[in-house]
């Protein structure tokens, strides 16, 4: 981008418009971490281990939940604008931050990655966004439709390396959130200056539970998605569900559910206070 559009991404990024429906984004975005968290717990100790009512433990789960409240259809349409709002933002942070590349050399390196970080979550929050979007028309995706799906990239040419190349990544982002929740490095996106000490202190040790618990969840995630690429059985690839639910199958099933289920609530925390405390 030339330098004339630099203003044009800096008045964006300052938009009271924008970042208003991106705070709402966060609102909404930690709304879905504390439904999927609920579903997981009742998948973990409801009877029978399937008190769901046959809906899928995610974000599409979520999604039927809030479709099922009163004003549902309202609420997934207030819900898929500012999930909207939250990834133009995003990408207009990259814009914003990242409109020259810089020269060979560590910088670089650190500028592409934080591009594909930045990139990657505008993608997820649009994805979320048409989700809430397609659920509020009434067009729900299941458990049979996400098998479907991976039974189909499976059958092409090369499809189980590119499932196996989808489920390292998922593991790498989970990692990832491993690694940023035991270093506290979201700190830097929340400005607490303006909270007592106590109530900082909570939020920082709820955040890091928050991040490895859920970084935690995306590694099983990962690893349930590359068994099923390898071993070519699409039926256990169903993203986090089927995750979930293949642990809840286990010994120890509830107790871990449990704790996923806590990891994603705790989780909310984060996004909650990064809406109510944004930096600049």
């Amino acid at each position: 981008m030339t330098d004339g559009g630099a203003p044009v991404t800096q008045r964006a990024a300052h938009s009271p418009v924008l970042r208003h429906t991106a705070r709402a984004g966060l609102l909404g975005y930690a709304l879905i971490h504390l439904l999927v968290a609920w579903l997981a717990l009742q998948l973990a100790w409801g009877p029978g281990r399937s008190r769901t009512g046959g809906r899928s433990t995610d974000s599409a789960g979520a999604l039927d939940v809030l479709a099922e409240s009163p004003f549902g259809d309202a609420l997934l349409w207030v819900l898929a604008v500012a999930l909207a709002g939250l990834c133009a933002w995003q990408a207009v942070e990259v814009l914003r931050h990242h409109r020259e590349v810089p020269a060979p050399g560590p910088r670089r390196r650190r500028a592409l990655v934080q591009v594909v970080k930045t990139v990657g979550t505008a993608v997820l929050y649009g994805f979320l966004a048409v989700s809430a979007g397609r659920a509020a028309l009434g067009l729900r995706a299941g458990r049979a439709q996400e098998q479907q799906t991976v039974r189909g990239v499976l059958s092409w040419p090369g499809g189980q390396l590119l499932v196996v190349a989808v489920a390292l990544v998922v593991v790498g982002i989970g990692v990832y959130h491993v690694r940023k929740g035991w270093r506290s490095d979201f700190l830097g996106e929340i400005d607490l200056s303006s909270v007592s000490p106590a109530l900082c202190a909570l939020t920082a040790r709820l955040g890091q539970v928050g991040f490895v618990l859920k970084g935690v969840a995306l590694v099983l995630v990962g690893s349930v998605v590359g068994w099923a690429a390898a071993t070519f059985d699409p039926a256990s690839a169903t993203g986090l569900d089927g995750a979930l639910r293949a642990v809840a199958t286990g010994p120890f099933g509830p107790w871990v559910l449990t704790v996923v289920a806590t990891g994603l609530a705790t989780f909310s925390v984060y996004l909650l206070a990064r809406a109510r405390h944004p930096v600049g």
